[in-house]
């Protein structure tokens, strides 16, 4: 091995200088201790199936509904099985090269992903699901709603404010309502979480920049210092709808969000 890369076995980098194995047939690389585990039959796989590098919401998106990214999905999972405890939950940063690490090793698996349980610090993989969200061509609620978003948080009457985000929210992509959906609700768990210490506006501080963003992807120095507290004040608006609203996109085929 020349340049470290996961083992498609255990998902352990395979480090500089190591024997490994590798398919000619399907390119799957391994530990030769995981010779063992590996599947005895393969297929060819096509070029395109780890994830692109960069790309909007559906590229990542599953076939069925809901249409959350399984990438979204497990380190949702496993933030609630075992990070609600956690002081600052999101807000505290995970050590950034494992962040990458993960990030490059997840988008490179496609939709089988290796196991999260073999991250020992939660907060990598908050920051795992973040950067993932930062990194798409364009902000969960689209460049074509930013505005829309906007105005509707404006709205000083919370009847008519609420009314108004439903509908722009129901105006989103598939994949972009059903993920922001999915969101929600975990992030009103995590606000729920009295270890966690984080409420619903620190987790909008926290998310209002990487799931509004702005209105075009280079946006200039003024319309960012305009953007950033609006950003948050639509994030806490999106958190202050009812769960049963949220609800409404994912319910259907709920198994679909259990990661294999």
């Amino acid at each position: 091995v020349i340049r470290p890369e996961p083992c498609h076995v255990c998902g352990s980098r395979i480090r500089f200088g190591k024997t490994a194995i590798k398919c000619c047939q399907c390119q799957l690389l391994l530990h030769t201790k995981c010779r063992e585990q590996c599947p005895s039959l393969c297929t060819p796989r096509p070029h395109h199936h780890a994830w692109p590098r960069e790309g909007v919401l559906a590229d990542f998106s599953p076939s069925t509904p809901p249409l959350v990214p399984t990438l979204v999905v497990q380190c949702v999972t496993e933030v609630e099985t075992r990070g609600l405890t956690e002081t600052g939950l999101y807000r505290v940063p995970g050590a950034e090269q494992l962040v990458r690490e993960w990030k490059q090793k997840l988008l490179r698996a496609g939709g089988a992903l290796p196991a999260l349980s073999s991250v020992t610090d939660i907060h990598v993989v908050c920051g795992v699901l973040k950067d993932f969200l930062r990194g798409l061509k364009e902000p969960l609620v689209t460049f074509s709603l930013h505005s829309a978003f906007l105005r509707a948080a404006d709205i000083p009457d919370d009847a008519a404010r609420d009314t108004a985000l439903r509908h722009v929210v129901s105006k989103l992509p598939p994949a972009n309502r059903d993920t922001l959906a999915f969101l929600m609700l975990h992030l009103l768990r995590v606000s729920h979480s009295p270890d966690c210490k984080m409420d619903v506006l620190n987790l909008s501080r926290v998310f209002g920049p990487t799931l509004v963003g702005h209105s075009s992807a280079n946006p200039t120095p003024l319309a960012i210092m305009e953007d950033t507290p609006r950003q948050c004040k639509v994030v806490a608006h999106l958190l202050s709808l009812p769960p049963n609203f949220w609800r409404s996109f994912v319910k259907t085929e709920q198994e679909n969000l259990v990661p294999m």
